[in-house]
């Protein structure tokens, strides 16, 4: 047991401090090798300068300097976040369809997979432009629109969605044939040969196209804010960028790495935990539609007593 503990910790402290420790040191020397005699400083910000340079941000990381007027470096990100969560789950929803598609049909993945790999490998600063179009398009019709925050979301999303369909067609397509034959024998409905076969089969590749497509949208979001001029993380590092405020250009630069671990730690240990999940919601539907079952069983026989009662 003791073994066990002593391991974990090696594990999960030491040797993660060993890594910091020694990408910190490797920083400072960079630094160092940039030192600029005229100004008595290093063109490359230490560690230990960016985090005196931005300060001011992270003192009260999510509250607004109305004196001074500038965001700190948590609210930043969670506006950062907020278009992220929009454009991923737009991925999601166009990416999961468009795999099952390209993963069951060999028609489809004939007729429309060439146009895939082309528009697959295309740059966000391409679609950012592109994404414009169609928002200031949409602005005609609906005047209230914000088109840049849009314009940014669309961006997101159809730069997410490729990893996610890409997977989650190699997932349908890895599932066994007896799968299918198993499924013809019980004459299952398309409904439940999807939800109790395919489905559950291709989970593991989607949650793998979902980590990745989530590390896409994170990664976008620096440019799309870079190129729109809205607020956010992305923006910030352009605006410290241009204001020669590089240390606080650098300690964004570390806390979009950062937020980038969370979010695929957060996605790995829902992936290890998906299907307890599942299961857990199947059982509870199931038990729901008992209880439905049994109620719908008794009612009639409740109303026969009472037009009994009524009669007497």
């Amino acid at each position: 047991m003791l073994t066990k503990v002593r391991k974990y910790f090696v594990d999960a402290f030491i040797l993660p401090l060993i890594g910091i420790s020694v990408f910190l040191l490797l920083w400072t020397g960079v630094s160092k090798l940039t030192w600029d005699a005229s100004q008595n400083r290093s063109d490359l910000p230490s560690p230990i300068r960016s985090w005196q340079d931005s300060a001011k941000y992270t003192k009260a990381p999510f509250t607004h300097n109305v004196e001074d007027n500038y965001d700190g470096i948590g609210l930043l990100t969670m506006h950062s976040l907020g278009l992220v969560a929009q454009g991923y789950v737009l991925a999601i929803a166009i990416g999961v369809p468009l795999g099952f598609l390209l993963g069951a049909s060999k028609t489809f993945t004939k007729c429309f997979d060439p146009i895939f790999q082309v528009l697959r490998p295309v740059s966000p600063l391409a679609w950012y432009p592109l994404a414009g179009l169609v928002v200031v398009s949409l602005r005609k019709s609906h005047p209230s629109l914000d088109a840049t925050t849009w314009q940014c979301i669309l961006t997101i999303g159809i730069c997410a969605l490729w990893p996610t369909a890409v997977n989650t067609a190699v997932g349908v397509r890895a599932i066994p044939q007896d799968y299918h034959n198993i499924a013809k024998v019980l004459q299952l409905s398309r409904l439940k040969t999807f939800t109790k076969i395919l489905f559950p089969a291709a989970l593991p590749f989607m949650f793998t196209g979902f980590r990745l497509s989530l590390g896409i949208a994170w990664l976008v979001i620096v440019a799309a804010e870079m190129l729109s001029g809205k607020t956010g993380i992305g923006f910030f590092v352009n605006d410290a960028y241009s204001n020669a405020d590089y240390g606080s250009m650098m300690m964004a630069i570390v806390v979009i790495g950062v937020v980038g671990f969370i979010l695929d730690r957060m996605m790995s240990v829902l992936e290890r935990n998906i299907h307890g999940m599942l299961a857990f919601i199947s059982r509870s539907f199931s038990r729901i539609l008992r209880l439905f079952e049994r109620g719908e069983k008794k009612s009639p026989a409740f109303s026969a007593g009472s037009e009994v009662a009524d009669a007497v």
